[in-house]
């Protein structure tokens, strides 16, 4: 598993608290994706299981180490949800709670890594809890959380909670220049439209994803020449929609910045000419009531199930064409 520059500082906070005996035994790690939380997690397993600790770092020589290493050791516990599975139920969590209470098979540690802490239905959330009110001696469990607040209140107070913060980012425009050769709006572009996070940034920044992204800018320029927003289907309409639109809605807040003069602060600073266009185009009341009906249809993209995502594209692109016609009807909207 890949190790990140920026996650030092946490880790040897974190190890601190164990080498001096105040290690919490359950963290709740809060970190968008493309963070590094599950390298975070893997190394402070690693060095919890290790029978022979150098410092605050695993030995790689032990037989735990080696069974880590190899994904195998029986004491190492992981939790995630299935394919095809949109939560994880309560008797996935049974199983691994039942196999806590006996001995350890290496005699050392037991840890359980909970991938998408998210994800649990409320049975199983409040199975867990049970077993974390009374923890088996000498167990950690580590919880990877994108957002915890959908994690039930009296969970979340039993747990430590640990908020992995993006780097600075000119420390991470400086990695990701090191990790791919890329002009300085491309990076700076990528690692805004990631919220921060480097690896995310990287991955975005793989050919077949950042030719994606080129592909829906020259398709929007396209529409717009043509006054035809439907024009834009094609490129929206994908497995990956909740991600097209979220580039799509990040274009029009740059053309809102654009107007105000925050032309420095632009989350696509490799697209100024489009941003501009698009300033120059549409009005800040009618760029908010298109970004507020964006807005919309994502959340519904990512939470409904079984929609029709091309339904649901082309009502909100014909919204596009009637909000952008003059004398159009805008409902106030605060973003």
């Amino acid at each position: 598993m890949k190790w990140y520059p920026w996650l030092r500082g946490a880790f040897e906070q974190l190890i601190g608290q164990y080498q001096a005996g105040r290690g919490h035994h359950a963290l709740l790690v809060h970190a968008l994706p493309g963070l590094g939380d599950d390298a975070l997690i893997y190394a402070l397993c690693r060095w919890l299981m290790c029978q022979s600790p150098e410092g605050n770092k695993s030995c790689g020589r032990c037989h735990s180490c080696q069974l880590m290493q190899a994904g195998t050791h029986p004491d190492s516990y992981s939790l995630e949800v299935e394919k095809g599975k949109s939560s994880l139920g309560i008797d996935a969590v049974r199983v691994i709670t039942e196999k806590l209470y006996g001995h350890a098979q290496q005699g050392g540690a037991k840890v359980v890594w909970l991938k998408d802490a998210d994800m649990l239905t409320e049975a199983a959330a409040n199975a867990l809890l049970k077993t974390l009110e009374e923890p088996p001696k000498n167990t950690w469990f580590f919880l990877s959380s994108r957002e915890p607040a959908h994690l039930p209140a009296t969970l979340r107070s039993r747990c430590l909670y640990w908020h992995l913060a993006p780097p600075d980012e000119g420390f991470s425009l400086a990695w990701l220049g090191r990790e791919i050769n890329m002009s300085a709006e491309e990076l700076q572009a990528a690692l805004r439209l990631s919220s921060g996070a480097p690896a995310a940034a990287l991955a975005l920044l793989q050919p077949d994803q950042w030719k994606a992204r080129q592909q829906l800018c020259e398709k929007l320029t396209q529409a717009e020449d043509a006054s035809n927003m439907l024009a834009l289907l094609p490129a929206l309409n994908h497995e990956d929609a909740a991600r097209r639109l979220h580039w799509l809605c990040a274009l029009l807040l740059d053309a809102l910045k654009w107007q105000q003069g925050a032309g420095a602060w632009l989350t696509n600073a490799d697209m100024q000419p489009l941003v501009a266009r698009l300033s120059a185009r549409y009005s800040s009341a009618v760029l908010q009531s298109l970004l507020h009906h964006l807005f919309t249809c994502r959340e519904e993209l990512l939470n409904v199930v079984g929609v029709n995502r091309e339904l649901l594209l082309t009502e909100s692109l014909l919204t596009w064409e009637r909000l952008a016609r003059p004398g159009a009807l805008l409902h106030s909207h605060h973003l």
